[in-house]
């Protein structure tokens, strides 16, 4: 498994993507657990835009701006021109990915 992440980490070919779980997100964060209310965990896991809220929302603004080694200004920058160009919405703390593929094009 720890091999099949660090080649998918290098965008080397992998038998199948690796995927990372927060298993504690259903015990204290509200909106997580009004997702599950409405998706099933594998269907989580196979919507992308489903996938990375459930990933985001345990983050706060510090620690997605250390987590992409930004400064948190250039965080919220970089998160606010996403916005303008529809690529994704800010709710409060949320961020709610509005086009995978535009974003995807990006990388």
């Amino acid at each position: 498994m720890r091999d099949r992440i660090l080649k998918a980490a290098r965008r080397e070919p992998v038998d199948m993507t690796p995927i990372w779980i927060m298993r504690q997100a259903g015990r204290y964060l509200p909106e997580y657990r009004e997702l599950r209310k409405k998706y099933a965990m594998e269907e989580v896991c196979r919507t992308p835009e489903l996938t990375v809220e459930a990933t985001l929302q345990p983050l706060r603004r510090g620690e997605l701006a250390a987590l992409a080694g930004l400064s948190p200004e250039t965080a919220m920058r970089l998160l606010s021109e996403f916005k303008r160009e529809g690529l994704l919405d800010i709710q409060g703390r949320r961020l709610i990915l509005k086009s995978s593929e535009r974003l995807r094009a990006l990388l």
